[in-house]
């Protein structure tokens, strides 16, 4: 699926109210819980397509939250229906955000994350549109609101990217300015984008400028690392990286 040249559009007519999350599915840890993730899966795709390789990672003191997006029309399949956090045409700086998707899929994730014990870290993370999510939730901790204005009451610890885009980038680094206090929790928080040179899905180009905006917009903590060829999907190499990058941003106690 790519999202080239697709008719641009937000905004299906599709109330939120009518859209119901699917199933969420749950890897427990093994060790001493020290830290939440909630992982984020791509479009069309479902949460245990994930929980199944998350299980894998030797990080027994993490607990992954993998939930299933609303099934809803969506405009780059022409308002086909099909699990999306948000409705998306084509990724582009003249697209229009579905912002009002985005707000309540990041909703959903702050949710999920609110029932945790207080001394465990909270973070979140996705692939691809999962991805994007991800990273709009972490503008979304960095101003402490919704793009709708309401409270985000999340502390996330800290965010990772693959194969994503930055949504609402356009005005990001204007609505930065001058908000002390969002620049502070934007610099404190690390993040973590990983995206191949041969996606042919979400271009590596959108990556690094996703990448760049963030990082001048006081994102500073960003470590970006590029996969020569890699396409749209995941490799060993990739995910050893995610591993030790979490290990180390989150003071985790070990591996298994």
């Amino acid at each position: 699926m790519s999202f080239s040249g697709s008719t641009a559009g937000s905004g299906s007519g599709t109330t939120r109210t009518s859209l119901e999350f699917g199933r969420t599915h749950v890897v427990r840890p093994k060790g001493k819980h020290e830290a939440t993730i909630v992982w984020l899966h791509g479009l069309g795709d479902k949460g245990s397509s994930w929980s199944q390789l998350l299980e894998s990672f030797p990080l027994p003191n993490v607990k992954w939250i993998c939930p299933t997006a609303p099934t809803r029309p969506v405009a780059a399949f022409g308002g086909f229906p099909c699990t999306a956090w948000f409705d998306v045409g084509d990724i582009s700086e003249d697209a229009p955000d579905d912002l009002e998707g985005l707000d309540f899929s990041a909703a959903h994730v702050a949710n999920l994350l609110s029932t945790e014990p207080a001394d465990v870290k909270l973070c979140v993370g996705g692939f691809s549109m999962g991805a994007a999510t991800a990273l709009y939730s972490a503008t979304c901790h960095a101003f402490s609101q919704y793009g709708n204005g309401s409270p985000y009451r999340v502390n996330l610890s800290a965010v990772v990217g693959l194969s994503g885009w930055l949504p609402c980038s356009r005005t990001l680094r204007r609505r930065m300015q001058g908000v002390n206090d969002a620049v502070r929790r934007a610099a404190s928080l690390p993040i973590l984008l990983c995206h191949g040179t041969g996606d042919d899905v979400v271009a590596y180009q959108h990556g690094e400028k996703s990448a760049r905006i963030l990082s001048s917009s006081g994102f500073q903590n960003l470590t970006l690392r590029t996969y020569e060829g890699l396409g749209h999907y995941t490799i060993p190499e990739e995910t050893d990286e995610i591993c030790r990058w979490l290990s180390a941003n989150l003071c985790l106690g070990g591996t298994r």
